[in-house]
């Protein structure tokens, strides 16, 4: 699957689901956002919400491996956070 179509089913959802899981902002990083993904590849999924919930990232990740029928990594961002994950989701990240 190529950025474009990822951007495009992400945005979507992010419509669907943006007061069910109180999304702040969500996106892609890693091999989804350079558009280099493979057979083997899983969408990287950075997300910030309203108020920490470990319920609706556990539903977001369902929702997600559901709508693009492939692994899903999910991360949620925060101030407080792995330094280099978080330079790299700063780098890397697309926002719908």
């Amino acid at each position: 699957m190529n950025k474009n179509k990822i951007i495009k089913k992400l945005s979507a959802y992010k419509k669907q689901n943006l007061n069910k899981y109180e999304i702040k902002r969500i996106g892609i990083f890693g091999s989804a956002s350079k558009d280099c993904m493979n057979d083997q590849s899983d969408i990287d999924i950075v997300v910030e919400l309203e108020k920490p919930d470990l319920f609706y990232m556990i539903g977001i990740k369902q929702d997600l491996e559901a709508t693009f029928n492939m692994p899903i990594d999910i991360v949620r961002y925060r101030d407080k956070m792995n330094d280099a994950l978080k330079r790299r989701i700063n780098l890397e990240a697309i926002y719908v």
